[in-house]
């Protein structure tokens, strides 16, 4: 065979594969999608307070002249805010003094070797 034959014999076997792909692909029924977790758990019970700042936020401009707005985002402010309300983060403990400490070497500068002020005068 020569390399024309061969390239050409390639090209045929590369559409056949292709259009036998095609035709597999076209002969599926389209089933319906699973549906993603979205990751949150579902609220078993309905919060007031989340309805009332949704409501406010679809106010746009008149939400801060709203006197229900104005207690709904000082409610919120106090939940998220408030001491307690979110778990204190533990730091880690200082080490001990005696875990790890090293002595200072001397200083080799001695200070009775360390000229004084008044004698660099």
């Amino acid at each position: 065979m020569d390399g024309k034959m061969l390239a050409r014999l390639g090209a045929v076997v590369f559409v056949a594969v292709a259009i036998t792909a095609t035709a597999i692909e076209m002969s599926r029924k389209e089933e319906a999608p699973a549906a993603w977790p979205s990751g949150r758990a579902t609220q078993a019970q309905v919060d007031p307070l989340r309805d009332e700042l949704i409501r406010c936020q679809s106010l746009g401009e008149a939400g801060p002249r709203d006197p229900a707005c104005l207690r709904a985002w000082a409610e919120n402010r106090n939940r998220f805010l408030a001491p307690g309300a979110r778990p204190m983060e533990r730091l880690p403990e200082p080490p001990t003094p005696n875990a790890g400490s090293r002595e200072i070497p001397d200083n080799p500068i001695r200070r009775e070797n360390a000229p004084q002020l008044d004698e660099a005068r």
